[in-house]
C-alpha cells in the first residue's frame, strides 16, 4: 500500500532529527524548501509539520520558523503494538531474531491473563528485537492457540507479526500496559549483551479484540539506555502512551 506523501515527509524529517542531521535547536527546512525537495504543494508539507509539532519534536509558530525541540521520538497508541512499524517511523531499520515458536500448555499466570483454563494450549514466541542491528528488546509473547498457530506458516524474521496477524483478520484493538523494572536474567544477559542483574524496563501487555476477548500476553524487556516510556495527558484529551528511542551512537 502506498504511503501518503505527508507521512513520507514526516518520516524523513524524523529520521533527520533522530540521526542528528537536524540537531536540537536547528531550524527546520522552510515550507518552500520542502516543497522543492519533494516536488509537493504546501498541503502535505503543512500536514507533516503539524504531525511533528503534535509529537513535540519541533516548535515555533506565530510567524517564527520551526526549530527542532527534541530528538526523543514518541509513538501514538495505534502503532504501539508493532515494533517494526514504530522503528520504520523513526527512519531506522528494525530487525528480529526469532529463537522459538512453540505450542505449550498455559501456566496458571498465562491462563489468568488470557482467560483460559490451566493447561489449555497456547503458542509462545521468543524474539530478540533490534534497531539498526543494535539489540534493544526481548519479546516473550504468548498467543491464544487459534491465533498463535497462524505463525507456524509465517517466517517471524521477515517482518511484523502484528501486521501479518492483522492481515489474517486478528483483532487487537485494545491493550492494557503495565510498566516496571526487572533485573536481567541469564537469557536477557546473553541476548542483549548486558550483565546478569542489570536493570531492564519491562512492559507487560495484554491485547484483546473489540469483543474483550484476550488474544495476546507479552513480557517485553528493553535496554533502558536505549528506550524510555512517557505518558502525556491533559484534561481535554486521552493520555498518549509513548515509547522513545535514544540513539546508541
Amino acid at each position: 500500500m502506498d504511503v501518503p506523501l505527508h507521512e513520507q515527509i514526516a518520516a524523513d524529517l524524523r529520521r533527520r532529527i533522530s540521526s542528528g542531521e537536524l540537531p536540537v535547536g536547528a531550524a527546520v527546512p522552510s515550507e518552500s524548501q520542502l516543497c522543492a525537495q519533494w516536488n509537493a504543494s504546501r498541503g502535505p508539507i503543512r500536514q507533516a509539520l503539524t504531525a511533528l509539532r503534535a509529537e513535540g519534536m519541533i516548535g515555533g509558530g506565530r510567524g517564527k520558523p520551526p526549530v527542532v525541540r527534541r530528538q526523543a521520538l514518541s509513538q501514538p497508541f495505534e502503532t504501539f503494538l508493532s515494533f517494526s512499524r514504530w522503528v520504520h517511523g523513526l527512519g531506522r531499520t528494525p530487525g528480529q531474531r526469532t529463537l522459538e515458536v512453540a505450542r505449550r500448555p498455559a501456566t496458571v499466570e498465562l491462563a489468568d491473563e488470557l482467560d483460559l483454563g490451566e493447561g489449555d494450549p497456547v503458542v509462545q514466541v521468543l524474539r530478540l528485537r533490534l534497531i539498526d542491528e543494535t539489540p534493544t528488546m526481548i519479546e516473550r509473547t504468548t498467543f491464544v492457540e487459534p491465533v498463535g498457530r497462524l505463525l507456524f506458516d509465517y517466517d517471524c524474521d521477515s517482518g511484523s507479526i502484528y501486521a501479518y496477524l492483522g492481515e489474517h483478520g486478528v483483532d487487537m484493538s485494545n491493550a492494557r500496559h503495565l510498566m516496571d523494572a526487572v533485573a536481567a536474567d541469564a537469557t536477557d544477559s546473553e541476548l542483549l549483551g548486558i550483565d546478569v542483574g542489570a536493570p531492564l524496563l519491562r512492559e507487560r501487555r495484554r491485547a484483546s479484540g473489540l469483543d474483550g476477548r484476550p488474544v495476546e500476553y507479552s513480557d517485553d524487556r528493553y535496554r533502558p539506555d536505549l528506550v524510555s516510556f512517557a505518558i502525556e495527558n491533559s484534561q481535554r484529551a486521552q493520555p498518549a502512551f509513548a515509547r522513545n528511542w535514544r540513539s546508541a551512537s
